[in-house]
């Protein structure tokens, strides 16, 4: 068993290796939080800190509790899966009935809305950062940066589950880190998460546009045709406009031109749900730490030699 709670983290790494990146985030969360709030009940001391270790169970009756955890808790929430179609039309038009189709549809539109906000964030942010660095207060001011960095690391995970329904962390990234402020408020900065991070956020402003524009050009297509019969029947307006004529409908066409809508809406409910299925695993990229192995073996290693 580990003497320190470093050391313990490491193991727990070890145990977890396969696992999600995001349930080994949690777990790793979850450990050190109980970990230090335990110790520092007497002192943090060397003793309080085995006392605390030995109550929470070994890592590997921790790395299997965290698992059988995981299953349960995909179960409960996994969105009821479409029906199964046989032909190649039903397998076309169940897109319709997919809830994570709908979700990547609504994750698009507002993907222009984060993005902006995203962007705004991170050159602010930077733009302060460094032009206030000589000054006192521009410590402050990078340490709130990278604490709202962190933030919408989180947010935005658990806005990629809710609406993409990719698992992703549902607690903040801990870099497992002990000693003074400072020693802490480096390892903020030399995580690199941190700073891929502030790449997506800066990247989400682009993506957003051409989400937002793929999304709002196929439904606004969509609509038009499907309304286009109606509105010249109702309101005897004509389909387009040459001059000083007038072109018109002819009512055989009707039924063409709405299908034609149709499939333009459809297929942009296609496009969007590959793309949630594309973002959500360049989001697990860029917002989920991969957890070394090797490097939390090495951890482990040098406790047991101490």
């Amino acid at each position: 068993m580990a003497e320190t709670i470093e050391g313990y983290l490491a193991q727990l790494r070890g145990a977890l290796a396969g696992a999600d990146p995001a349930l080994v985030q949690d777990a790793l969360y979850d450990a050190e939080e109980y970990l230090r709030s335990a110790a520092a009940e007497d002192g943090t001391t060397p003793e309080s800190i085995a006392t605390a270790i030995d109550a929470y169970g070994t890592p590997e009756e921790i790395a299997d509790a965290y698992r059988e955890r995981e299953i349960t808790v995909a179960e409960a929430l996994r969105k009821p899966a479409p029906q199964r179609r046989s032909t190649i039309l039903g397998r076309f038009f169940g897109v319709l009935a997919d809830p994570g189709a709908w979700g990547a549809l609504f994750y698009m539109l507002l993907a222009l809305v984060t993005g902006i906000m995203y962007f705004t964030v991170v050159v602010t942010g930077l733009s302060l950062t460094f032009g206030l660095s000589v000054l006192i207060v521009g410590i402050p001011l990078a340490l709130l940066f990278i604490a709202i960095v962190r933030a919408v690391s989180l947010a935005e995970g658990r806005m990629v589950e809710g609406l993409l329904g990719l698992r992703m962390p549902r607690r903040p990234r801990t870099v497992g880190q002990t000693g003074n402020l400072w020693e802490r408020i480096k390892s903020w900065f030399t995580d690199y998460r941190t700073w891929t991070t502030m790449l997506y956020m800066v990247l989400q402003l682009m993506f957003g546009i051409i989400y937002f524009t793929v999304v709002v050009t196929g439904l606004s297509l969509a609509l038009s045709f499907i309304a286009l019969p109606f509105a010249q029947w109702i309101f005897d307006l004509p389909l387009f406009v040459f001059g000083d004529y007038h072109y018109q409908m002819n009512w055989w066409a009707a039924p063409f031109v709405i299908l034609i809508g149709v499939l333009t809406f459809v297929a942009t409910m296609w496009v969007a749900k590959g793309v949630g299925v594309l973002h959500g695993a360049y989001a697990k990229v860029m917002l989920v730490g991969r957890f070394d192995s090797d490097a939390a073996a090495g951890v482990a290693g040098q406790e047991v030699q101490s």
